[in-house]
C-alpha cells in the first residue's frame, strides 16, 4: 500500500482530506497548537485518515537555528542553552511531553524527528540520542518513531541506531537511501530545492524505488506538493489497476 500526501495541508483541511489519505503536520515542528485545536482537526477528519508530525523543535535544533523564530514560547537564555540536540535537560523533556500531547490529540500514527546538518555523528551527539530514545515511553497506542538525520552520517552508524532503537530510516529518496527499507516513509524536498515540480518520469521512478510488501508513506515538501502528490498518487493507483 501506498500512502501519499503532503508536509502541511497546503489548502482546507476539508480539500485535502478528501484528496489524499495522510498529512505530515507541520506546526508541532515550530510552535505546537492548542491541544484542543489538534483534537478538532482529528475530529473533522475522516475516521481512516491519518496524521504524522514532526517533533517540536526544542528537542532537535539548537536555539541558534533559524527555525527558533517561528518559535512563539519566550526562552531564557538557560533555556536556550538546554534546548536542542536530545539533550539530557528539563527544556528537552518538556519539549517531548508537548509532542506527545500533540500525537495523542490528533491520534497519530507517527512522529518525525528531523534533525539540522549541526547535529553530526560526535560522541556526545549519539550518546545522547541514544539516551533519549531509550528513556521516552511509547503510549499504549504504539507510535512510530521516525529519524532523518543529515549531514555526514555513516550509514553503518544510521543502521546499528534505528536498529537499537527502533528508528525507521528516514530519507528522500533522490538523495539517499533509506537503512529500513522495511519501514519506508520517504519525505520529497525537491531535487534543486523548494520550488521543484517533479516531472512524471520521475514520479514512475519514485514508486519503483518503494519496497514490494508492507506501508510506504511518501510525503510532499515542495511548493508545488499538492499537484506532486496527487500525481504520484494517480501514478500508484494506475500502476496498481494495471497490475
Amino acid at each position: 500500500m501506498i500512502k501519499a500526501g503532503c508536509c502541511g495541508f497546503r489548502s482546507s483541511q476539508a480539500e485535502y482530506t478528501a484528496r489524499f489519505p495522510v498529512v505530515e503536520v507541520q506546526q508541532t515542528f515550530y510552535q505546537p497548537p492548542q491541544l484542543k485545536t489538534l483534537e478538532r482537526w482529528r475530529a473533522d477528519a475522516p475516521p481512516d485518515f491519518e496524521f504524522t508530525l514532526k517533533a517540536w523543535q526544542l528537542i532537535t535544533h539548537e536555539a541558534r537555528s533559524p527555525t527558533y523564530r517561528r518559535l512563539k514560547k519566550e526562552l531564557t537564555d538557560a533555556e536556550k542553552s538546554e534546548a536542542g540536540s536530545f539533550r539530557p535537560t528539563a527544556v528537552v523533556r518538556e519539549a517531548w511531553e508537548v509532542t506527545l500531547a500533540c500525537a495523542e490529540a490528533l491520534k497519530a500514527t507517527r512522529v518525525l524527528f528531523q534533525c539540522p546538518s549541526s547535529f553530526t555523528p560526535t560522541r556526545e551527539h549519539v550518546r545522547d540520542l541514544r539516551a533519549f530514545f531509550a528513556h521516552i515511553k511509547r503510549p499504549r497506542r504504539k507510535l512510530v518513531w521516525l529519524w532523518e538525520p543529515r549531514g555526514s552520517w555513516p550509514p553503518e552508524l544510521v543502521k546499528e541506531l534505528c536498529d537499537e532503537l527502533d528508528l525507521t530510516h528516514v530519507v528522500d529518496p533522490f538523495a539517499a537511501r533509506t537503512l529500513t527499507p522495511g519501514r519506508c516513509y520517504y519525505r520529497l524536498h525537491g531535487r534543486t530545492g523548494w520550488r521543484y515540480r517533479y516531472e512524471d518520469d520521475e514520479l514512475a521512478e519514485l514508486i519503483s524505488m518503494l519496497p514490494p510488501e508492507g506501508v510506504s508513506y511518501v510525503l510532499f515538501n515542495n511548493v508545488r506538493m499538492l499537484d506532486d502528490a496527487a500525481r504520484f498518487q494517480e501514478l500508484a493507483r494506475e500502476q496498481e489497476r494495471d497490475e
